[in-house]
């Protein structure tokens, strides 16, 4: 029998799925266009944690999408394997990048993997590094040049159509995205096609823009260590959460969105002395919730979901006793 060996871009392609989901054309939030766009971006956000650069500058037009971060720069010798082989980078360093989103060292890789063109610079202490590729294979051989740029990554990319059939970005659900990264990242500045997007006050401005009706009181906002949350009641009926990890929008919620319910429900039960039932606290709740993890674990490589178990034994009881 043959067996078959593939690169880790190979195989990328062959099996776009196991790493961005769904392929889609872009009509729906959760379709691969964007994940692609999120990959870049989080990146970026990463750099703007570890304290470089404040801003980040997107441009989308005519099916192609233009990042550029004014963090430190990817270093220039390592610039081609960081964009184009598996488990290269700075993030499984526990030191660099903490509460990083992309520990898994494919994000960018995918992009470069899955895109009909894929270009980067590099910008590192006055010396930048141009490398182009097509469909994950590197085109041109890059050489150092002189620049007055300041230090930071440029990512052109399109993705491919083979695998994205008539897709087209809708700039609301980008706007969406961003509007996620500028709440959970205060003092951000992120620009989208000249568009600002920056937030002051966390998810205390989420809430302030997702709460459609009046709220029955004024939002509760806490920030404690690694745990921020928000969250009102309204007169509609239901809950209505907004869940995040290390920056990261879990569409799914999670172990940490579980913790988060449960401590307002015991929390209400300590203040009034009762016992209720999570109904009866929870009915009409909007609510956000943001925790740090230094090694979430997702139950897929599109992060939509938390699965740290360990997670409950410190957020629920902190939640309760905020």
């Amino acid at each position: 029998s043959k067996i078959l060996t593939l690169s880790s871009l190979e195989h990328i392609r062959l099996r776009p799925g196991m790493y961005i989901g769904r392929l889609g054309n872009g009509s729906h939030p959760s379709d691969g266009i964007y994940v692609l766009l999120k990959e870049i971006v989080d990146n970026s956000i990463d750099e703007f944690i570890m304290g470089f650069g404040k801003r980040i500058d997107i441009r989308v037009e005519n099916g192609a999408v233009n990042i550029r971060d004014f963090g430190r720069g990817i270093p220039l010798g390592k610039l081609v394997e960081c964009v184009s082989i598996i488990n290269t980078g700075a993030k499984y360093n526990d030191e660099v990048f903490q509460f990083s989103v992309g520990l898994n060292g494919v994000g960018t890789k995918a992009v470069n993997a899955l895109s009909d063109q894929f270009e980067v610079t590099s910008f590192r202490e006055k010396k930048s590094l141009f490398a182009q590729f097509k469909s994950g294979e590197l085109k041109n051989d890059p050489a150092t040049n002189d620049t007055n740029e300041s230090n930071g990554t440029k990512i052109r990319f399109t993705p491919d159509s083979k695998l994205f059939p008539n897709y087209c970005y809708d700039l609301g659900t980008i706007r969406k995205q961003l509007w996620n990264y500028a709440y959970l990242n205060r003092k951000l500045t992120i620009t989208l096609n000249g568009e600002k997007f920056k937030s002051e006050n966390g998810l205390l401005d989420l809430l302030k823009e997702e709460v459609s009706e009046a709220n029955l009181y004024d939002i509760v906002h806490c920030q404690n260590g690694q745990l921020e949350m928000a969250l009102t009641h309204t007169e509609h009926y239901g809950e209505e959460y907004f869940s995040y990890v290390n920056g990261h929008h879990t569409n799914d919620g999670g172990t940490h969105l579980s913790a988060f319910r449960e401590g307002i429900l015991k929390g209400a039960n300590q203040f009034f002395n009762a016992s209720f039932d999570g109904p009866d606290v929870r009915d009409g709740l909007v609510g956000a919730v943001a925790i740090k993890v230094q090694e979430p674990i997702f139950e897929s490589q599109t992060k939509n979901k938390l699965g740290n178990s360990e997670l409950r034994s410190w957020l629920m009881p902190l939640v309760r006793d905020t």
